[in-house]
């Protein structure tokens, strides 16, 4: 009677098991729905934007990395020409260092930001997103519905930026020294644009890196919904 009665349980158990077995398998490779990959694409964007800022924001994080930003070839003409006026010998040294820390320093406003620009987005293509081939689709979507918004969002911060360490100020005077120099073409004294567009060119940049990492590499995928959105792109 006991061991029937332990087979009985033992067969249930069993039986159990692989029911809930089937069911994990069904969970996992079931087709994501269309909220289920705009959730995932979403969460991939932000873990992006969170490790891209994140990065950034630290000392050295644009100065001393790939998106390091340069003088523009119309700077390195006034700080070339500028070389023998006293007081700008070190010119484009001391510029170079103050906008990549004034990118720095923005930078860690940056996230919140941008995760308010994700959760706002709708992604009724989401779909072509995840299976259409490119490795930065959803970064390039969400640059071509975001950029002038954020820049419109990060100018403030990163002129203010700037500010805090003198950059637009000392810009500026060289400026208006250089627009002195007889039959000179007039430079624009207005660094805060040039340098708000290189950052979120940078900061874009870093959230593609991520984007095509969790696309390439399975164990980059850290959540669930992650693998099961991003399996669908596997199989295509």
């Amino acid at each position: 009677m006991i061991q029937r009665t332990f087979l009985v349980v033992a067969l249930a158990f069993f039986a159990f098991s692989c029911d809930t077995l089937s069911n994990l398998i069904t969970s996992v490779y079931a087709e994501p729905t269309e909220a289920e990959i705009g959730s995932g694409l979403k969460e991939a964007l932000e873990i992006g934007i969170g490790k891209g800022s994140d990065a950034l924001s630290q000392i050295d994080g644009y100065f001393k990395s790939p998106y390091k930003i340069l003088l523009p070839e119309e700077a390195r003409k006034i700080t070339n020409k500028l070389k023998n006026v006293p007081g700008f010998s070190d010119l484009e040294n001391v510029i170079l260092e103050k906008i990549n820390r004034g990118a720095e320093d923005a930078a860690k406003q940056a996230k919140p930001i941008f995760v308010d620009a994700i959760r706002a987005m709708t992604f009724s293509d989401a779909l072509s997103i995840l299976t259409g081939g490119s490795q930065d689709a959803a970064t390039q979507f969400l640059q071509r519905g975001t950029n002038e918004q954020l820049y419109t969002a990060f100018n403030p911060t990163i002129n203010a930026s700037l500010d805090k360490f003198d950059a637009r100020k000392i810009w500026s005077d060289a400026v208006k020294v250089y627009n002195k120099i007889p039959l000179v073409e007039k430079a624009n004294p207005d660094l805060g644009d040039y340098v708000t567009r290189e950052a979120l060119k940078g900061l874009f940049a870093m959230v593609a890196k991520e984007e095509q990492n969790i696309r390439t590499n399975v164990s980059a995928r850290t959540s669930e919904l992650l693998r099961k959105v991003f399996a669908k792109q596997d199989k295509k």
